[in-house]
């Protein structure tokens, strides 16, 4: 049974979110409607992150298997085709080898967080981005982003509802720079916490505007205590733009011990934004 990997770009604000959900339109019931509106097949596919509701992405990836070997090109043809008119794009499909899967074969993710840093209202931005009236020092905020990149325990910034088993984290890199009215942060681990992104940004944004200095961000981490995050912010400005996969070669040879192997990374695997 052939198995194929979908890169999915989408616009998050007419959805509840990635994961389907009987309380409203998720990403992943239109990615398996259009699946079945070319093949005739009823198919559960796999996402690498659930982002949540009004988060969008531009790199999302997500694996689907076919009884028909169809050619990668037609396969991404016809989904693009029947994923209208809803604003869900497929823009890569490949067919992949055995054992690939597009959650547990990723090694990294990446996020980016837009604020559109103006006094006036948005207007073509609204929902796109986060509308921060106040002027930002991006400067001040790269160098405090730097206190969250390493090994920490997280507590202080996911929700209290987050289901992972663990609080820690290791993120791989956090950079703030500004681009014209906008500040955009940009971060990567091999997983997150439940809104741990959005309580990142938040909280920095308490630096940008002077009301947090340098070093709160250590204090705050520390404390592993979630009334000491700054205001999560909103879902409008977060995009997940990439997923790193391991080598082919390296899934190939691991088949042997797949099962063990992925029983232990769902325990540790608890992407979510």
């Amino acid at each position: 049974m052939p198995r194929y990997k979908l890169t999915v770009e989408y616009d998050g604000r007419p959805f509840c979110g990635w994961q389907r959900q009987a309380n409203g339109p998720s990403v992943q019931a239109v990615i398996e409607r259009a699946i079945k509106a070319f093949s005739g097949e009823e198919v559960t596919i796999g996402g690498a992150g659930r982002t949540d509701t009004g988060v969008h992405a531009t790199g999302q990836v997500c694996h689907a298997d076919l009884s028909k070997a169809w050619p990668a090109k037609t396969v991404m043809g016809a989904m693009n085709f029947h994923c209208q008119p809803d604003p869900v794009v497929i823009l890569d499909c490949e067919e992949m080898h055995e054992g690939f899967d597009a959650r547990f074969s990723a090694i990294r993710r990446s996020y980016r967080y837009r604020i559109h840093n103006r006094l006036p209202p948005l207007t073509h931005q609204r929902g796109l981005a986060w509308h921060v009236k106040h002027e930002l020092d991006a400067d001040i905020m790269h160098q405090a982003a730097q206190e969250f990149v390493g090994h920490h325990d997280f507590t202080t910034f996911r929700h209290s509802r987050c289901q992972a088993k663990s609080p820690e984290k290791t993120l791989e890199n956090f950079s703030v720079f500004r681009e014209g009215e906008f500040v955009v942060a940009e971060c990567s681990s091999r997983s997150f916490l439940h809104n741990q992104v959005r309580s990142m940004v938040g909280t920095l944004r308490l630096v940008g505007e002077g009301k947090w200095g340098l070093g709160d961000i250590s204090k705050a981490l520390a404390a592993r205590d979630r009334k000491a995050c700054g205001p999560v912010a909103p879902a409008d400005g977060l995009y997940l733009t990439r997923v790193d996969y391991r080598p082919a070669q390296v899934d190939i040879d691991s088949l042997a011990d797949w099962q063990d192997r992925k029983a232990a990374l769902a325990a540790i695997d608890e992407s979510e934004e």
